[in-house]
């Protein structure tokens, strides 16, 4: 039975955990200027971090512990560093939160106040990150009742308890709740404490559709005996061999019955656990880890990689912000983006040119990439620099590059060699790779000064005026092309380009004849789709062999994003995208780069890792293997799907709707019907039919919308995956926000079916 308090007592007898329930005066910190007290304290759930401005007056704010992703101690955030000479670093300590929000920076009134808050959170955030699926659904259970429960008094009345299934996005008649209400109120004292209320909640989310698929395996409808479970899993999981040893790991795992375990038997409850838990998800459980060979050259890989990285906004008036480099690889980026420009002061700044952008220095960013860099992921980053500086900064920033990262900065060949072809993630593991300019190449024997290369400006103002089909004639000379400028490159800061010289692109005709694999060149989205429509084949094969980047159009002065699809199509290996704007194409590259241990490196289709490769996009039939699959998911229910309008009346109407992103052929979406009034959980029972052609490039994206026939639909939730990562059979999708952070307990059952096209 469920616990007055959720988390155990232990967390609460600890003398940190008691310095933050018994609540503290803490400043929050906006800038140098904006500094204000605001009394925090742990609330009894030992969850809610709860604050307010005043002692008196109304307005306050609450967070939950599982928003937090990490603390940081001291001065470890821009805004606390800008404040260090008036507040000690024993005071400061930073709170993280997962996805886009900001930080939230605050200052004790002693250090051991700082201390025990910094201790304590990090002890909530480690309980609430190892909860299993029964203490999870205890902790919602207890945070409903602490939200319903109004007056405090540990006892919720039948109003209090209306009120709650608004809240919850169930829209019920009132006949049927009071007989739910009487049912559960076995005291027959006209209102629920903890424990009935915990029963009120199991009969309220009892489902349905899940008691079916049990009833189909099971002989006496109260269990599943192990050879029911096993035939469950093999038939409709399709485990094949390994069912059986599963079998018995999941009695062990998911049963919350001991009598049944010792029996060797499943109830509902436990199937129902199995079915919530990550192996009854949609993703497979062994593409979660690092299953991919990591020994190949880095052009057979997709690589996570961001646009702009230094922006937390749009391109014109934005804040430029380490902050921003922090959030992008935390989520798992391996390719940032730095532009500097001579600083006033001698130091090189970084913004986005000619805006009103703010500015950053550039050593900083160094310092931030040297910490942050290998946080999330051990496989190299590459920092990409677009160099505006005059010689005298340049040789500066070779200097900051040299001594602040040192031996993590790769600045020699592997093994000494030329290389044919270039080295592996795993080769380069813990190193930081310099993208940028280089007097002549590895073999060192060009012109002191000259360059060939534009800076993405200067390209995207080429991109129309230059006609760009493959086959144009190679510029066979710089100086004949009198628009190139001759840009002055400091001969310290070239020294550090070593697998990633840049240079402009004259078409694959000459790169095929002329170019080394460690060249490679950036395009901009509107001339790289150009390229994939007229030349997808010879495309694919460059990408074999050299490293592409893509890059977003320069009117997207918003920061909005591409479809990285149509890129990753032709093996684009560094599709950039502005990682602080959400929606589809942050979806799609989260969803592609979820795999593989989230380690920011994914490796591409075999077809596409041979330089005499003959796959094009536009023409999935015509590739060796060729193996359309047949797709189908039945979309079954939803539970305890978000509020999308926050209105005390308002109940979501939702649809799903199922995307798939690939090749062109394989573009393709299908939705249900919508349901009224019901976020709770609601029923389609309706099948999405696809035909794959390229399952290997392809991905899912389900989506859960807010019907509204009056205007667009809003957002509810989604979830995005690689085709190849689907697990067949019932499961359920943990469906994510727009910012990509777990939205629990909402999500989607379905029941899946793939098949070859016969």
């Amino acid at each position: 039975m469920l616990a007055m308090d959720p988390e155990g007592s232990g967390i609460r007898d600890d003398p940190h955990v008691k310095v933050m329930m018994a609540g503290s005066t803490l400043r929050k910190v906006k800038s140098r200027s904006w500094k204000k007290p605001r009394h925090f304290r742990l609330l009894e759930d030992g969850l809610t971090i709860w604050y307010k401005s005043r002692w008196a007056g109304k307005g306050h704010s609450t967070f939950s512990v599982t928003e937090l992703e990490a603390v940081r101690e001291g001065h470890q955030s821009e805004v606390l560093l800008s404040i260090a000479e008036e507040f000690p670093a024993d005071l400061c300590f930073t709170l993280v939160f997962h996805g886009r929000q900001g930080n939230l920076d605050l200052v004790a009134e002693s250090p051991e106040e700082a201390r025990a808050w910094i201790q304590g959170v990090r002890k909530l955030i480690h309980k609430a990150q190892t909860m299993d699926e029964k203490e999870r659904l205890d902790q919602w259970v207890w945070d409903w009742f602490q939200k319903a429960d109004k007056n405090k008094d540990g006892k919720m009345n039948f109003k209090e308890v209306r009120k709650l299934l608004k809240m919850m996005n169930v829209d019920m008649n009132e006949e049927h709740a009071l007989h739910l209400f009487t049912m559960a109120d076995k005291s027959e004292s006209g209102s629920l404490e903890i424990e009935q209320f915990v029963h009120f909640y199991k009969i309220l989310t009892q489902r349905d559709e899940v008691w079916k698929v049990f009833q189909d395996y099971s002989g006496d409808g109260e269990k599943l005996l192990l050879d029911e479970l096993e035939s469950f899993l093999r038939m409709e999981q399709h485990e094949g061999e390994q069912s059986t040893q599963h079998a018995r790991e999941l009695i062990d795992r998911c049963e919350p019955s001991e009598t049944a375990k010792k029996q060797g038997a499943m109830s509902l409850d436990g199937f129902q656990m199995y079915l919530c838990s990550q192996e009854g998800s949609i993703f497979k459980p062994e593409h979660r880890v690092l299953y991919q060979d990591m020994s190949q050259p880095l052009s057979h890989y997709f690589i996570s990689s961001s646009h702009n990285t230094y922006l937390l906004e749009d391109q014109l008036r934005g804040h430029s912000s380490l902050e921003a480099y922090i959030q992008a690889l935390k989520r798992g980026c391996r390719c940032v983006e730095v532009d500097s420009w001579d600083g006033s002061d001698g130091e090189p700044v970084v913004y986005h040119g000619h805006t009103l952008t703010s500015k950053i220095l550039f050593r900083d960013i160094i310092s931030t990439l040297k910490e942050y860099a290998f946080k999330a992921s051990d496989f190299p980053v590459i920092l990409s620099l677009e160099n505006h500086c005059g010689v005298e900064q340049q040789a500066l920033m070779a200097q900051h590059l040299r001594q602040i990262l040192g031996d993590t900065l790769l600045t020699t060949l592997l093994d000494g060699q030329t290389p044919q072809q270039l080295p592996s993630p795993q080769e380069l593991k813990g190193k930081i790779l310099l993208k940028a300019k280089k007097i002549g190449g590895l073999e060192n024997c060009l012109d002191e000064t000259l360059t060939d290369e534009v800076s993405d400006e200067e390209e995207m103002a080429n991109d129309d005026a230059e006609s760009l089909a493959a086959g144009d004639p190679p510029a066979e000379c710089l100086n004949e092309n009198k628009k190139k400028s001759k840009s002055k490159l400091s001969r310290e800061l070239s020294d550090l380009v070593v697998y990633c010289k840049s240079v402009h692109f004259h078409g694959f005709e000459h790169a095929r004849s002329h170019s080394k694999c460690y060249e490679m060149s950036s395009l901009s989205e509107s001339k790289a789709k150009r390229l994939a429509k007229e030349a997808g084949t010879d495309f694919v094969q460059h990408n074999a062999r050299q490293l592409s980047r893509i890059y977003p159009s320069g009117l997207r002065t918003d920061s909005s994003n591409y479809n990285p699809q149509d890129m990753w199509n032709v093996g684009c290996q560094i599709v950039a995208l502005n990682f602080q704007t959400a929606g589809l194409e942050m979806d799609l590259n989260d969803g592609l780069f979820r795999q593989n241990n989230r380690c920011g490196y994914v490796l591409k289709p075999d077809f596409m890792r041979d330089s005499g490769a003959q796959f094009s996009p536009e023409k999935p039939e015509e590739r060796q293997g060729y193996r359309p699959l047949r797709l189908s998911i039945q979309v079954i229910s939803g539970q305890q799907l978000p509020k999308v309008n926050q209105k005390e009346g308002s109940i979501v109407d939702p649809l799903v709707r199922v995307e798939i992103h690939g090749v062109p052929q394989d573009q393709a979406k299908e939705e249900t019907s919508h349901i009224n009034n019901n976020g709770f959980n609601p029923l389609w029972n309706e099948t999405l039919n696809f035909i794959i052609h390229t399952p290997e490039l392809a991905l899912v994206r389900f989506v859960v919308e807010d019907y509204d026939k009056a205007s667009r639909n809003d957002f509810i939730g989604q979830f995005t995956l690689p085709f190849t990562c689907i697990q067949a059979g019932f499961r359920h999708i943990h469906l994510l926000s727009k910012d990509g952070t777990a939205i629990p307990p909402s999500s989607l059952f379905v029941n899946i079916s793939i098949s070859e096209l016969t």
